[in-house]
């Protein structure tokens, strides 16, 4: 049974939703701010800005290719990018009723993406997250991609919130494999994570929000095993109130959350991701910090520990990355509102954290990026992407950070990409060449000047 606390705090949240649900589509959506970038200017440069020392400075953008349209008149935005095998994934938003799928680039040239194949478009529906990987089981062979399903109206009985499997092992003609059905009353998957543990092969999924709306019937991540595709089947749901100690009923509602010094916070989760081995994963749980689990055995996971934040500083655990070897934690905060009663004024920004003991992190250094003079009305961060020691940030309206984390106690900006009208949601490092996807203008690659285009390099670019 829900304490007193869920029964004081649910009107005042259902009374927030109800002013927002028509029109706001992400995060923090409760709290009406939007996570899409739709409010930030962007940047009206009329050429891209390209510039930063050391080998940054030999980038060049080679492309900048819009998605086609599935219907005749509608512009899907851009979400999320991957790249597997030679191939861009591009995830599609909510702009324009949705129903963009994932769209598929062949990346042999670099300079000249074509894109090849669509998948995954349901009416009613975005797709934002894709993942691809190739895994060997005895029910699939191949390369299996997995799609986040959000539903535009949680409340349409015609739609369905989850995930969808493909076999893109021929990108070129995606076959549907299977679709898991969030048993939420939430919009569905947000972001999701696909991680391969021996033989098993596991969809860790982030339902934003599942656990409020459900009053607890349901948790916003679940662990679905989709060893056999056509056939996902859940295993275990995560509450943190059986974890955490600083949780429980009488402080958190699946949503708002009281911490320990009394500070009023909002904690749900938002992004999942695992270590290479998939024996580690990683909640990006908002104010709750990035939560870590144990989980060599997905049925039984164990806590290990949590990031927090000082009382002065906004939490928005947005997404995630590992470093050095997985003993360093990069934790990207999303913030689009720098003022705030009791709390630090700036946009969001990145930490680092020491995680050689997952049961303590210990915070390294932050990174902020000065946009004086660049991007209008600044900008938050949003995904980070590692590569050896380079970090990669997407900064909406101010578009790729490049940053040398060779000494992550002293992250230091080594290069920046700009382009025109910025809105750069992803950024992925893949063979010898960046990808971002911006979500006005489609897929955006960058090359080091006078790389060669065969499909076969496999020299990523960095800083040293």
């Amino acid at each position: 049974m829900k304490s007193a606390f869920w029964i004081r705090t649910a009107l005042a949240g259902a009374l927030t939703f109800s002013v927002t649900e028509s029109t706001v589509y992400a995060h923090d959506e409760l709290g009406g701010s939007v996570e899409k970038g739709e409010n930030l200017a962007g940047s009206e440069l009329v050429v891209p800005l390209l510039e930063g020392s050391k080998n940054v400075g030999n980038l060049q953008e080679v492309a900048a290719v819009p998605l086609k349209e599935l219907k005749e008149g509608v512009k899907n935005s851009t979400a999320d990018v991957y790249a597997h095998k030679g191939f861009a994934y591009l995830g599609t938003h909510s702009a324009n009723g949705g129903a963009g799928g994932v769209r598929v680039f062949d990346m042999k040239d670099p300079s000249n993406p074509v894109e090849v194949s669509s998948f995954g478009s349901v009416e009613g529906t975005w797709q934002e997250k894709v993942i691809v990987k190739t895994v060997d089981t005895p029910d699939f062979k191949g390369d299996l991609a997995v799609v986040s399903v959000q539903q535009l109206d949680r409340f349409n009985p015609d739609t369905k919130g989850g995930f969808l499997l493909y076999d893109v092992t021929n990108p070129k003609e995606p076959k549907k494999l299977g679709f898991w059905e969030s048993p939420s009353p939430a919009r569905g998957t947000h972001e999701l994570y696909l991680t391969v543990q021996d033989n098993n092969i596991y969809v860790l999924t982030a339902d934003c929000y599942a656990d409020y709306y459900s009053h607890g019937e349901n948790m916003d991540v679940s662990f679905v095993d989709v060893t056999n595709p056509a056939n996902p089947e859940t295993i275990y749901e995560f509450d943190p109130r059986d974890y955490i100690p600083e949780v429980s009923d009488e402080n958190y509602d699946g949503y708002n959350w009281t911490d320990e010094e009394g500070i009023k916070r909002t904690a749900f989760a938002h992004s999942v991701k695992t270590d290479g081995n998939g024996t580690t994963a990683y909640l990006s749980y908002w104010d709750l910090g990035t939560i870590i689990l144990d989980i060599s055995d997905a049925k039984n996971p164990v806590y290990l520990g949590r990031t927090d934040f000082a009382s002065t500083v906004q939490g928005s655990a947005h997404s995630m990355d590992l470093a050095k070897g997985g003993n360093v934690l990069v934790e990207t905060r999303e913030v689009f509102g720098p003022v705030r009663d009791g709390f630090e004024t700036s946009y969001g920004y990145t930490m680092l954290y020491d995680i050689k003991d997952k049961t303590a992190p210990k915070l390294l250094s932050t990174f902020k990026t000065d946009f004086t003079g660049k991007v209008p009305g600044g900008s938050t961060v949003h995904d980070p992407k590692v590569h050896g020691n380079t970090l990669y940030l997407s900064h909406y309206s101010g578009g790729v950070r490049v940053v040398d984390i060779t000494d992550a106690s002293n992250p230091v900006e080594t290069g920046s990409y700009i382009p025109s009208k910025s809105n750069i949601w992803g950024v992925f490092v893949d063979r010898n060449y960046v990808l971002a996807s911006d979500m006005g203008s489609g897929l955006k690659v960058l090359q080091k000047k006078g790389s060669s285009n065969d499909a076969n390099a496999n020299t990523a670019i960095q800083t040293p």
